[in-house]
């Protein structure tokens, strides 16, 4: 069973935090992105890289998987997800795009924009929560 619990800001230590997740808007239609190799839909994201801010990353990741040019970025909370007796941290935030380059060669394969969540999703016990925090 996985379970995702909230927190805070900065009620976490930085050096726990693997992870961002980076809620974005774009013409109010929430962006989502699809893995070259997978059929399902994602709110981008990814890995903090060491020595790398959570911040840092989240803007790394947004241009990495949707090719955002120009963009504000509020951090919202502190998230984490427990599966069995592991539980792994991240930070979560959410983006206004104002502009949206080409797509770098990544592992990214399809951008779209969505007016909901939609169903079939990477991570379908996680994602959920994450953006029903985003979508306010």
């Amino acid at each position: 069973m996985v379970r995702v619990n909230f927190y805070d800001l900065e009620t976490i230590p930085n050096e726990k935090l693997k992870y961002v997740v980076i809620s974005s808007k774009i013409n109010d239609k929430w962006l989502f992105v699809k893995h070259r190799k997978r059929e399902t839909w994602e709110i981008p994201g990814g890995k903090i890289e060491k020595g790398e801010s959570a911040e840092s990353a989240a803007r790394r990741e947004l241009w990495e998987e949707t090719g955002a040019k120009e963009f504000s970025l509020t951090p919202i909370c502190i998230y984490s997800v427990l599966r069995e007796n592991d539980e792994s941290f991240g930070q979560l935030f959410i983006s206004n795009i104002s502009i949206l380059g080409e797509l770098p060669k990544s592992e990214i394969g399809t951008v779209a924009p969505f007016s909901e969540l939609p169903e079939n999703l990477t991570y379908p016990s996680i994602q959920p929560f994450l953006f029903s925090k985003c979508n306010f």
